[in-house]
């Protein structure tokens, strides 16, 4: 039976006027001044101008939006994170004293008893990894609400009404910049950037220069595997490092193919998603052990790479994993 991804369907929901979420953050000890307070901008989302007042009681989903919160200093603006299992402990995270300092809220979906609870006044998380349709979570709905939401550019590329196309990496990008727009840390947001950009640049001048190294990502699934297509991280980390995404045709995110599909293209390589509740080493075994996958390139030559769940969904860790695979690449004896 198929394995879906948590890649796939993840919710969110929240709900407080500002101003009862600034009196309740200034009764625990946070530092929230006038001005700061009243500060308005007007930031796009997925397309669509929106204006925000800067947020203090934010609530982030998954580790993405979390680093992306922390790596911009803005740690005193979070109110708690929802982390569901899929993601490895924060405990081994670059920002592990950031969420030690924050509420942790759940390890499973967000919903708006949730988030109710938590009287937040900022939502971020991306389309389809926490807001969705079907979960009667979604950033219209949390607009009539009042309460302030922001998604991953990244994720743009699936929702509706309001398209906004940019490869992976440069939707990380355009995240901090935006979100240093609403917070008021633009001169942080750009030297990130900037810093991230250099990264990239020294990645891509140690890349192999021969013929592309044949790549495949394998998430999870059985019956059908499920990977990345053009529109996620881990398709620019392949391409980055020098390597060749053999599902870089398909315009998608997270998507399902084919095992006849995947045969056909021999990848030599093979980059396994490792999250929480579903470890690379079963994923690896049963690609060793399924007829169809078995004989694989790939899987003969044990050329497995194990890229962390949270280097493969939007968020500053995708350059640990661009710098580890790119370096996995440059020493692979072909």
């Amino acid at each position: 039976m198929t394995t879906r991804s948590p890649l796939a369907f993840r919710p969110l929901r929240f709900t407080v006027p500002a101003l009862v979420g600034v009196l309740l953050l200034t009764g625990c000890g946070a530092q929230v001044d006038g001005p700061a307070a009243a500060r308005k901008v007007t930031v796009n989302r997925c397309g669509q101008p929106v204006e925000y007042t800067t947020p203090h009681r934010a609530v982030v989903y998954e580790g993405g939006s979390a680093d992306k919160m922390f790596a911009l200093g803005l740690t005193k603006h979070v109110h708690g994170y929802v982390m569901p299992p899929a993601n490895p402990p924060v405990t081994e995270s670059p920002w592990a004293a950031e969420y030690a300092k924050v509420k942790f809220l759940s390890d499973d979906l967000l919903n708006r008893e949730l988030v109710v609870e938590a009287k937040a006044d900022f939502v971020v998380a991306g389309w389809r990894s926490g807001f969705s349709d079907q979960r009667g979570i979604t950033p219209a709905i949390l607009d009539g609400l009042k309460i302030q939401s922001f998604m991953h550019t990244e994720s743009c590329f699936n929702y509706p009404g309001h398209p906004e196309r940019v490869t992976p990496f440069e939707g990380l990008y355009t995240d901090l910049e935006r979100l240093g727009k609403i917070f008021g840390v633009e001169d942080r947001a750009r030297s990130l950037v900037d810093g991230y950009r250099k990264r990239v640049e020294a990645v891509q001048a140690q890349a192999p220069k021969d013929e592309q190294v044949p790549v495949f990502l394998y998430d999870s699934g059985t019956d059908k595997p499920f990977t990345a297509g053009s529109q996620v991280p881990p398709n620019d980390i392949i391409r980055l490092s020098g390597g060749r995404n053999v599902f870089a045709d398909l315009d998608a995110r997270w998507t399902e193919v084919t095992w006849e599909a995947v045969m056909k293209a021999k990848p030599e390589v093979i980059i396994i998603l490792d999250y929480g509740d579903k470890p690379a080493q079963e994923k690896i075994e049963f690609l060793k052990d399924f007829p169809a996958t078995s004989k694989l390139p790939a899987v003969v030559n044990d050329r497995f790479f194990i890229l962390d769940y949270n280097e493969g969904i939007s968020g500053p860790r995708n350059l640990d994993g661009l710098e580890k695979f790119a370096a996995y690449l440059r020493e692979l004896d072909r």
